[in-house]
């Protein structure tokens, strides 16, 4: 019997680019052309990041729509500002995800290939809003990273360490 895990889709009013626009016009901030870039690049796909991965996937200097190291720093904090993106530490980095439009989730890691698997589980938030409720605590939200290892790298580990490949 398979449980389904997957997150559910939340429907929002702006998208991520006109809720980032928004964000700077609150705070006198300019919305540059290599923040629209940014923003552009970053949710166009829905994956788990860091900031060298991102700056990788970005064009270089020199080629058009370039955006700099600084200013993709400072607007990937900027993201986090404004509710767009969740920032968590994974094994010695900062990780970042879209938080604008995506459900309360909680992952696996895998600390063999790094991965990060999302899941989405009615029982777990159950079992925290018991819990809080046993404290008398109000819960805001939370996060919980599952670290171990996946069944692709557990049968690659089971596989190098047979005797008879040893020979």
């Amino acid at each position: 019997m398979s449980t389904d895990y997957t997150l559910e889709t939340i429907q929002v009013s702006l998208s991520a680019q006109d809720r980032f626009a928004e964000y700077l016009q609150s705070r006198g901030m300019r919305n540059t052309g290599q923040r629209r870039r940014l923003v552009e690049h970053v949710f166009s796909t829905h994956e788990h990041f860091d900031a060298d991965n991102l700056i990788e996937k970005l064009p270089r200097k020199g080629e058009a729509g370039y955006v700099s190291r600084p200013t993709v720093y400072r607007t990937l904090n900027e993201l986090v500002d404004a509710g767009l993106l969740r920032k968590f530490e994974l094994a010695g980095r900062a990780v970042y995800e879209h938080d604008y439009g995506y459900p309360q989730h909680d992952h696996l890691y895998c600390q063999e290939c790094q991965q990060l698997f999302e899941f989405q589980s009615q029982a777990l938030i159950e079992l925290r809003d018991s819990v809080a409720k046993d404290h008398r605590f109000r819960v805001t939200g939370h996060r919980l990273i599952i670290s171990g290892v996946c069944e692709e790298c557990s049968r690659s580990r089971q596989r190098k360490k047979r005797r008879q490949d040893l020979i």
